[in-house]
């Protein structure tokens, strides 16, 4: 292979994706939350731009950039470029100076209000104000229980160690062994202290079963004496949880003696112990759902879908800096910083209000699709693909894909997800399309009437979709029924009534 310096000419197709697109894009995707701050965080950093109350009932009023001189002609062909390096310090000081300057170019209507920024900020704070307070972790909970404790600072220090490595999302469970806790050269009585430190966690501290190693450990240490059945549950614990799980009664019987009464009273008491005693810390609190979208139903019952404006529409581009873009005595510095600062807002504006078509013409075509199911005549969705909404309004399937992303629309049925009115589904023997939710709800009715003395295999579920009409193959039976948490047929089969 020959290496060598030089000078060719190749010729490619590349494609790249404008500035403009990217943020299009990007604010497409946003639910109204998530845009509500960045429009926060816009008025903060740009100072053009202005957010004023209007009334909806007036027409809008359109931001046009200044037309009295070319150089604010210029303002929509000149590319942003921007220079981050030094954040146009010198420049950003002498625009916030500009009404000192000139006093005589402002009115009630144009001026800015000095207090401007402070105030984005402020509605800022409120708005992280109201975010719902952080709940208690579960380190936290540990670690103040260990402060009350009256332990050695060695042990102290080794218990922190080890409550660091419990997380809630694992249930609380101790999955790093002792050994990889400690440094690779300490001595073997280091690991007789991290004996003690988790012996002290799951001995003297809340939740009772925290930092077990496995499910019988975990068990183990929320079980007490005077726990109804207390030898039974122990020796089910100790000895037969699988065979609970897999529904071994019979095993069990002739493993222990026990009755078979005997057995499902243990079982019974086992079963109010928690496999997961770290579970209530990794419950987050119930995000409130803003929906974008509402549907308004007429005289006649027709569907006309309306969206959440926001503050999105009430963005403007201010008048005071538009005339000074336009006047002869401001410095060739302050111009070019105000042509950035505008193209920057009109930039923003334009894509608001691109991302509001896109929606509401993606979400009119969908309550169209789903008018059936959206007034009740229906159970079920259509079966409808988001290719057939991208070819209906002549966009790409990405673009709906962003469109309905995090975004909710309030109907007669409650409020739902955009995006879950897209079900596949398949047809019937009849020839009917049908969604796999219809499916889905057979097989739960099937399971439901079963004997459950002798539950139905996956086998015998196909048999029986197929007779009412649903031609599905074994796999998607299986699939569907651990989707809904329905136990093998093996798992459902009650022995009580087997006496």
């Amino acid at each position: 292979m020959r290496l060598t310096f030089g000078q060719h000419l190749q010729q490619k197709q590349m494609q790249t994706l404008a500035p403009r697109m990217i943020q299009s894009m990007e604010l497409l995707q946003m639910p109204l939350v998530e845009l509500q701050e960045r429009i926060e965080q816009e008025l903060i950093e740009n100072p053009v731009l202005e957010l004023r109350e209007v009334d909806p009932n007036l027409p809008r009023e359109t931001p046009e950039p200044p037309t009295n001189d070319k150089a604010s002609q210029d303002v929509e062909q000149k590319e942003l470029v921007i220079d981050e390096s030094h954040h146009h310090a010198d420049d950003f000081e002498r625009l916030l100076n500009l009404d000192q300057e000139n006093p005589q170019v402002f009115d009630d209507q144009t001026r800015p209000s000095a207090n401007r920024i402070q105030d984005s900020m402020d509605r800022h704070s409120d708005l992280m104000a109201n975010v719902a307070e952080r709940a208690e972790s579960l380190q936290d909970h540990l670690r103040s229980q260990l402060s009350e404790l009256d332990i050695s600072v060695e042990l102290r220090q080794m218990c922190e160690r080890i409550i660091s490595a419990l997380h809630e999302e694992d249930g609380g469970y101790l999955r790093t062994p002792l050994r990889d806790l400690l440094p690779a050269d300490a001595p073997e009585s280091a690991l007789d202290l991290a004996e003690e430190a988790l012996a002290t966690i799951q001995q003297r501290l809340d939740p009772p079963g925290i930092a077990a190693r496995d499910l019988q450990e975990c068990l183990m240490l929320q079980l007490t004496a005077d726990i109804p059945h207390y030898d039974k549950v122990r020796t089910l614990i100790l000895h037969h949880l699988e065979d609970l799980r897999d529904n071994r009664i019979p095993h069990i019987q002739k493993a222990t003696g026990y009755t078979l009464d005997e057995i499902q009273e243990a079982w019974g008491e086992l079963r109010k112990l928690d496999p997961r005693p770290a579970r209530k810390f990794g419950e987050s609190n119930a995000q409130t759902i803003v929906p974008d979208l509402w549907i308004e139903v007429d005289d006649e019952g027709n569907f006309h879908v309306k969206m959440e404006e926001g503050p999105g529409r009430n963005l403007y581009i201010s008048k005071y800096y538009r005339q000074r873009l336009a006047n002869k005595q401001a410095t060739k510095e302050e111009r070019e910083f105000i042509k950035r600062k505008i193209l920057a807002a009109q930039w923003l504006v334009e894509a608001i209000e691109q991302r509001r078509n896109t929606i509401l013409k993606v979400a009119h075509e969908i309550v169209n699709y789903q008018k059936k199911y959206l007034t009740r005549n229906s159970d079920f969705l259509e079966p409808l693909l988001m290719q057939q909404i991208a070819d209906k309004i002549g966009v790409h399937i990405t673009t709906i894909s962003r469109a309905v992303n995090n975004k909710y629309i309030e109907t007669p049925r409650g409020i739902l997800s955009l995006r879950d009115f897209f079900v596949s589904g398949t047809t019937n023997d009849d020839g009917e399309d049908v969604t796999w939710n219809q499916i889905r709800k057979e097989l739960q009715g099937l399971i439901g009437n079963e004997d459950k003395t002798k539950p139905l295999s996956d086998d015998e579920l196909v048999k029986l979709l197929k007779a009412r009409g649903f031609t599905v193959a074994r796999r998607t039976v299986t699939k569907y029924r651990e989707k809904l948490n329905i136990p093998s047929s093996r798992q459902r089969r009650d022995w009580s009534k087997l006496q």
